[in-house]
């Protein structure tokens, strides 16, 4: 259970920490941790015009591999199920609707922000 608890600790700093720094490249911080039923977003923001889902992602260092190899295919898909169902809680009409996925990978010595991430894929939602 402590390991538990503490990797949510964790997950939490990290997301704090991905928060501030989209804040400070001019990122207005919408939402966090915001729950679906396909999945739990970490951070909802909005970049100008620009609704933005990201994806915060952890490592100690990236000797196994970096933060973002983790953000799988079915990640992705359950993310975009996630980002459908936000507009469709906030009664946004994604067709008029701006929107773009970010990843944000950390480790103990670097953040990376990567801008489009992954794409939107329509085949995700059927």
């Amino acid at each position: 259970m402590q390991n538990k608890i503490n990797k949510r600790k964790i997950g939490q700093d990290k997301e704090k920490l991905a928060c501030d720094f989209l804040k400070d490249k001019g990122f207005e911080i919408l939402e966090t941790n915001y729950r679906t039923v396909y999945e739990e977003i970490d951070i909802i923001a909005r970049e100008e015009n620009t609704l933005v889902f990201v994806e915060v992602k952890y490592r100690k260092s990236d000797k196994c591999g970096t933060p973002f190899e983790s953000i799988s295919i079915g990640k992705q898909r359950r993310i975009s199920l996630g980002a459908v169902s936000y507009l469709k809680d906030k009664r946004l009409v994604p067709d008029n609707t701006s929107i773009r996925f970010d990843a944000i990978g950390i480790t103990d010595k670097t953040i990376l922000h990567i801008e489009n991430a992954f794409e939107f894929n329509a085949a995700f939602i059927r």
